[in-house]
């Protein structure tokens, strides 16, 4: 019987292997499926909350595989839920699509636009929203077939650059029931680590004065533009008065219309972060009273509109561990000549100093737990704080590649960024099948997730009561 035991541990995992293999040579063979529809998005770049036909295409792939979905979740047009199955676990993945603009670049290794001052996908959503679709549709096809019992939940969230999708499906009780949440991001390597990120209030700040004659009768005018600057010129000295790890900035997106009259009307767009929600909230109200000093000063109204707000991401080792496991099994990104030519011209374009080798998108980079937030913000941050949450990224741009860049753009529209994509599909797939598999795994993700909070932990988005800023980027 001992012996009978031993070789039923030998071979189980054999078996597990054969299943995982069988899996990835599925998702290979829709690579190219899923590279077309990743490329349409990629073709038809879309701004936050705008994502209508992105949004479509993704709903549409999932509900022709079998899934129920339900669109305009969370009073958001283009949010959705696809389901399949029912019970628990609850796994969800979470897909996104929107485009940043003034980036558009055709898919080619130097400075060329498809549309001057148009939009592009600089930080690879159109490959994000389809590797997570390849990936729930393939842990669907895998339970239907093994009987497995479940829920599975594809999350389509919009408008991450600025507008805080998840934040407001979060808001409404879209993922309280949610054992385990999984996500990927784009990037210049590969990575799954229980790391962080910068917590982030967004705003408009806006200033109202009285037109007037710059020139016939400047002594009847208040510049609303006065009031910008001084608030602007009061920020930037607080950043000596900040916690070092702190990043403030700003773009003027209204200034007025001509020299020569007094405007009655400006606003700046200010971004505040922190590692720390709490700290970014205080820093927050000193920017208002920067903004309410700057109003008294030059005579003029200041009203402030909150665009977005978003939590630090809250590492869960738990999950981050597996996900890690099979990112290793996966693999990272092999270029051929052609693509290893590409990624050479395109490390040509970076600023000196930047040290980079195409080979470098085969690593697989240790892994890592890090707490403190570095890099930029995201709305998952608010997730993860509700709901045990494991992110990865893998080399879908040429490595080196800074976000928000038309290098970016330039590798997610050919096949370096389509094998990066991927990696991905097939790593979040594997993660999945291991949280059904286990259920271990969600009663000790959920208890880290609580000791990492506190027992005192309440929810409450640094949104506070708006509604989706639907039109933040009209």
């Amino acid at each position: 019987m001992k012996k009978i035991y031993l070789l039923a541990l030998l071979i189980l995992p054999l078996v597990g292997f054969a299943q995982e293999d069988q899996i990835l040579k599925k998702l290979d063979a829709k690579a190219g499926f899923y590279n077309d529809i990743a490329m349409k998005i990629w073709s038809n770049p879309e701004l936050g909350y705008l994502e209508t036909q992105s949004s479509a295409l993704l709903q549409q792939t999932l509900k022709d595989a079998g899934f129920t979905v339900k669109p305009g979740v969370a009073e958001v047009p283009t949010a959705f839920i696809a389901e399949y199955g029912s019970g628990a676990p609850v796994i969800g993945i979470m897909a996104e699509f929107d485009a940043l603009p003034g980036v558009s670049q055709k898919a080619v290794p130097f400075r060329d636009p498809v549309v001057e001052g148009g939009s592009g996908h600089a930080c690879g959503h159109h490959l994000f929203g389809t590797a997570s679709t390849a990936a729930g549709i393939t842990v669907m096809e895998w339970m239907k077939e093994n009987n497995i019992k479940g829920t599975l939940r594809v999350y389509g969230t919009p408008a991450e650059e600025g507008g805080g999708g998840k934040v407001y499906i979060a808001k409404a009780g879209l993922m309280d029931d949610v054992d385990a949440m999984l996500h990927w991001h784009p990037g210049s390597d590969n990575e799954a680590g229980a790391t962080s990120s910068l917590a982030n209030i967004s705003t408009k700040f806006r200033f109202y004065g009285v037109a007037s004659h710059a020139a016939a009768a400047p002594e009847r005018g208040k510049s609303a533009l006065d009031g910008v600057e001084a608030m602007n010129f009061m920020v930037n000295l607080m950043r000596e008065h900040v916690p070092m790890e702190t990043r403030m900035h700003y773009v003027i997106t209204r200034g007025g219309e001509a020299p020569n009259v007094v405007p009655a009307f400006a606003e700046s767009y200010h971004y505040v972060r922190h590692p720390d929600a709490i700290v970014v909230k205080e820093i927050f109200q000193r920017m208002i009273k920067a903004a309410e000093g700057a109003a008294l000063g030059t005579q003029t109204r200041m009203e402030y509109e909150i665009i977005n707000g978003v939590y630090n991401l809250l590492p869960n080792e738990t999950l981050s561990q597996i996900m890690f496991k099979n990112l290793q099994r996966v693999g990272g990104v092999n270029y051929t000549a052609e693509e290893k030519k590409f990624a050479e011209e395109i490390i040509k374009t970076f600023p000196e100093g930047v040290i980079a080798s195409p080979d470098d998108a085969a690593v697989i980079t240790p892994f890592e737990v890090n707490e403190k937030g570095t890099g930029g913000s995201t709305d998952v941050g608010d997730v993860s704080w509700l709901v045990p949450t494991a992110g990865l990224g893998t080399a879908t741009w040429v490595p080196g590649t800074s976000a928000h860049t038309w290098q970016a753009v330039a590798a997610g529209g050919m096949s370096i960024g389509q094998k990066g994509m991927m990696v991905a599909a097939k790593t979040l797939t594997l993660t999945a099948m291991d949280i059904f598999k286990d259920p271990s795994v969600t009663v000790k993700a959920k208890a880290e997730l609580d000791k990492r909070r506190g027992a005192n932990f309440k929810y409450e988005a640094l949104t506070g009561d708006r509604k989706p800023p639907l039109d933040y980027r009209k």
